[in-house]
């Protein structure tokens, strides 16, 4: 074989085998693409965050999820430019997703608090902007009363000046979105939510998906990351379901987890910034779980969230956590 013939045969391999690491994507119900795995950015800041992103992005992650309340979109924002910089990536490459906190839910506030968050991001539009909370708040904290439908409002006006490509909604339960599909002019792309093993939410996935809502899952890992308390719900990352699962695929447990989710048509939003724990957390497209499997891991579920049970607004009327 001559040389030419060689790397002919050589650098589509080299190229496939690069575009193997991306998530694959998805339709939201506006037209857009989604990827269906990206990186979650709470809690890490600074140069750790920036370094994260090129990791992120050489490793294939092209959906980057962040919001205002984590006070890292600077940081986010360096990352970015430097991988569009480095030309690993354009910016119509990448998936930007990032969130509207409490106390800007009036219509009036939704625009410009976009605005400021596209200034630290160093961008002229998201992909994907959630409204974080139905509940709004004060400026002391306090639970406010703005009327989520109002906040949506602003939402919509943000998509029509091309600010978001597509808008959603985070923590909402089904009763919400459907109020918002009911009285809007647009309807919810995404609802991104807490699910895990061992708080499944089976029901409200179900009731999303059947709205036309996609469903991205915070906190994948639910219990498998090591908590303080000794109280934590099964499955740990050494229990012998999962471990046999595992074993099967040649994967670690936590790549089964995601991987559940993925299953079930949900986007999981794994984060670490960590190098070899984000490439294992993107190397999940190379097998698939049987319908048994999924169920052996749904079984786990007690419907246990990792933050604990926040009920300091059980009684306001945006209160979402119920299916």
């Amino acid at each position: 074989m001559g040389l030419l013939a060689f790397f002919a045969i050589l650098v589509p391999t080299v190229l496939n085998i690069a575009l193997a690491l991306e998530a694959p994507t998805t339709s939201l119900n506006d037209g857009n693409k989604i990827p269906i795995l990206a990186l979650g950015t709470y809690g890490g800041n600074g140069d750790t965050m920036r370094q994260t992103i090129n990791w992120a992005v050489e490793a294939g992650y092209r959906h980057i999820d962040t919001a205002s309340l984590y006070g890292n979109e600077e940081d986010i924002g360096r990352g970015i430019a430097d991988v569009i910089g480095k030309g690993l990536v354009k910016r119509e490459d990448l998936f930007v997703t990032t969130k509207l906190w409490n106390d800007k839910h009036a219509r009036n506030q939704v625009v410009p608090a976009l605005k400021e968050s596209l200034s630290r991001l160093g961008l002229s539009y998201v992909d994907l902007y959630l409204i974080h909370f139905p509940i709004s708040s004060e400026a002391d904290g306090s639970d406010g009363y703005i009327d989520y439908l109002e906040t949506w409002q602003g939402m919509e006006d943000a998509k029509r000046q091309g600010l978001a490509k597509s808008i959603g909604v985070s923590n909402f339960n089904s009763a919400q979105i459907k109020r918002i599909i009911d009285s809007s002019q647009i309807p919810p792309a995404v609802n991104q939510i807490e699910i895990h093993p061992a708080h499944t939410r089976e029901a409200l996935v179900t009731k999303c998906h059947n709205m036309g809502v996609a469903v991205m899952a915070y906190s994948p890992f639910g219990f498998l990351v090591p908590r303080a308390s000794s109280a934590a719900p099964p499955p740990q990352a050494d229990d012998p379901a999962l471990v046999k699962i595992a074993q099967k695929y040649g994967k670690t447990t936590n790549q089964i987890v995601l991987r559940y989710l993925i299953e079930r048509s949900v986007i999981p939003v794994p984060k670490s910034t960590n190098k070899d724990r984000l490439k294992a957390n993107i190397d999940v497209f190379d097998f698939t779980l049987t319908p048994e499997e999924v169920a052996t891991i749904s079984k786990f579920n007690v419907n246990k969230s990792v933050f604990g049970d926040d009920d300091s607004s059980k009684n306001h009327p945006y209160y979402p956590y119920t299916e």
